[in-house]
Order: structure tokens, then C-alpha cells, then sequence
């Protein structure tokens, strides 16, 4: 991907703050042919914990506000850090989803993140949160009425790949824009790492962190070594990837020190090796979202993952679309199950 390295001026919009005063309300929507409960205004409200379910051994809980932890088994492996609901809450703009949008309308550049409560009255916006009826899909939704455009995220689980985060963009207006997008999950946890020793040693843990991009696209996390207090050598043979399908000439970030910079306007570059630093993974690429199109992708993670997994993983890239197809089953196959686990606990109305 090229990147564009001149600076430009970034704008905050040019109107008084807005007042979003709009009412909340709750209903039953359907989405793809699924029932949803959408919540609308969301940011009119305290802040909620919500438990997303599984089938398998995934677990996730996750705020209103978009901060989350979520892992596999039990808190000791975890993707995200697991923390407490009031700090899991504070967290996110640092721990889980964060989108930056530059939206070049009228010969300028405005700077949009959805989501983000630095903002607030800067644009007028409509949040909103959709859970499905089987409580194992989360959808989070902003409308830019300024802009026109909507951008939303959908967080869903998949027995053979982990977890998998929807996005999608889309264009409501009538004029077409363009668009620079930095989307993706931030301070990833590498694999070993336990719950106890995260809560007490979180400083020591960030400097034993190892984060190495391979095949362009493939994120991958680990420990330098098991952090031990034992004087004996502990190779860290295991670790924690993430990887991306749906957006071409992308560059991607393995931490979130880039970000500033790109808020300000100036190009990023690909990072391939970071060391000492929390772990993230975002995509960098920019498009044309013509008048009433719209486009999607999706980023996957999963835990506990060795060297034969990536090969494994690299092979499935290669032919994108078929391994885009196999996520989506997987993730409906899932759906499935959990319905036959819950039935058979008589725990599902008609």
C-alpha cells in the first residue's frame, strides 16, 4: 500500500457541538433473517455489561461502551486482559474495537472515530447496540447523520477460528467519499499469560511481549519466554493470532503507537516486529465508498496457536473468498449447536 506521508489539515467539523437528546428505545429487528434486540441511543445511557455465550469454550463480556475481555476455557487464557466490569468499561478507548476514519468531504478531511467518547457533540450521531435472540452475536452501530455513512462491528464466535469481528461501512449519501480507515483490536494479550500474574505484574508482562507480523497479514503473539521465577529456561512455544480477510493493499499495525499520527493526518507504516509494546492489530487502506454501496471485512483471533497453525492458516489466505465462506458456516454451525444445548435444557419459548 502506498502510504501518503504529506500533512494535511484535519477537521473536527466547523458547526456548534450537537445535543444528541434523541430517545432510547428498544426493539425486535431482523438482521440477515436472524431476530435481533436493537437498543437505539446506547451513549443516552449508563453503561451495561452484557455476557456473549458460546457453545464451545469461548467466553466474552463486553460494555456498552465497546471495552470487552474475552478468552478461551477460563480466565487464565485470555485474549483480552480480564478485569473487573467498571474497568473493563473505563477501558475502551485502549482494550478491544477502535476505528479511526478520515472522510475527505468538500475539500477537506475530517477526522470521525466512531464510538470514541473524546468527540462527544463534535457530529451527529445515532449509537446504537443489537444483540442477537440466541446471545452469541453483539452489534455495535454509529450513524454519522453529518456524513451520512454508518459504520458498525458485529462480534461472533467460531469453534475452529476463535473470535470473529464483522465490520462494515456504508454509504447513505448522495455524494461519494473518500476514505482513510485505521480498524482494529487493540492491547492483545500473548499466549501464558495467567489471570493472576496480568493483575499484579501487568508492567513486567508488557515487556516480555513479542509481536511479529507474518505473510503480510497474520499477527502473531507471544512471550519472549514463560515468565518464571524459577532459574531454569522456559521457551514459550505457543502463541496468540489474529489475521484479516475482505480489504486489499492494506498495511497493518501490531501496536497502537501510530495512532496519533494518523489522527494528525500523516501515513502510517507497516510494522512487522514489535517488542515491549501491548499488542494491537489494525488495518490501514483507504477507498472510494461510492453513493449507496457499502464494504466489509472481517478480523479474526483465536488463542493457544503453534507453528504448524500458522502454516496451516497461511495455506487457507491463499484463496480468501473460500476461507471467508468456511468462517461464516462455522460461526452459523455454531449457532446451531448452542440452540440443540439450550433445547435440550428445555431453556428455549416458542
Amino acid at each position: 500500500m502506498k502510504n501518503n506521508s504529506e500533512e494535511k489539515n484535519i477537521y473536527l467539523g466547523n458547526q456548534p457541538l450537537n445535543t444528541n437528546n434523541n430517545p432510547i428505545a428498544g426493539e425486535e429487528v431482523e438482521i440477515n433473517g436472524e431476530r435481533y434486540f436493537k437498543i437505539s441511543n446506547t451513549d443516552e445511557m449508563r453503561p451495561f455489561f452484557m455476557s456473549i455465550v458460546s457453545h464451545s469454550d469461548h467466553w466474552m463480556f463486553i460494555s456498552s461502551t465497546g471495552g470487552l475481555s474475552a478468552g478461551r476455557i477460563n480466565s487464565d487464557h485470555a485474549l483480552f486482559p480480564y478485569y473487573t466490569d467498571d474497568k473493563i468499561t473505563e477501558a475502551h478507548e485502549h482494550t478491544g474495537s477502535k476505528t479511526i476514519i478520515l472522510v475527505e468531504q468538500e475539500e477537506k478531511t475530517f477526522l470521525w472515530e466512531p464510538f470514541s467518547s473524546n468527540y462527544q457533540g463534535v457530529y451527529k450521531v445515532e449509537r446504537n447496540i443489537y444483540k442477537n435472540t440466541y446471545g452469541n452475536k453483539v452489534l455495535f452501530e454509529e450513524i454519522n447523520l453529518d456524513f451520512g455513512i454508518t459504520f458498525s462491528y458485529e462480534w461472533s464466535s467460531s469453534e475452529q477460528f476463535g473470535f470473529v469481528r464483522n465490520s462494515k461501512i456504508k454509504n447513505s449519501n448522495l455524494l461519494n467519499k473518500s476514505i482513510q480507515l485505521l480498524d482494529g483490536i487493540q492491547n492483545l494479550l500473548p499466549y501464558g499469560v495467567p489471570e493472576g500474574l496480568q493483575n499484579s505484574s501487568s508492567n513486567l508482562v508488557d515487556a516480555y511481549k513479542k509481536c511479529e507480523l507474518e505473510a503480510d497479514t497474520i499477527g502473531i503473539y507471544a512471550l519472549s519466554a514463560i515468565i518464571s521465577d524459577k532459574a531454569e529456561p522456559s521457551e514459550a512455544l505457543k502463541a496468540n493470532l489474529v489475521f484479516s480477510l475482505g480489504l486489499e493493499n492494506k498495511a497493518v499495525l501490531l501496536s497502537s503507537k501510530q495512532l496519533d499520527h494518523f489522527r494528525k493526518g500523516h501515513g502510517v507504516k507497516q510494522e512487522t516486529d514489535i517488542k515491549a509494546e501491548r499488542g494491537a492489530y489494525f488495518i490501514n487502506t483507504s477507498f472510494e465508498l461510492v453513493s449507496g454501496t457499502e464494504k466489509e471485512w472481517m478480523i479474526v483471533a483465536d488463542i493457544s496457536k503453534t507453528v504448524s497453525d500458522i502454516i496451516e492458516l497461511r495455506n487457507k489466505l491463499n484463496s480468501p473468498e473460500t476461507f471467508s465462506k468456511s468462517i461464516v458456516e462455522d460461526i452459523e454451525l455454531g449457532s446451531d449447536r448452542l440452540i440443540s444445548l439450550v433445547g435440550a435444557s428445555d431453556g428455549l419459548q416458542l
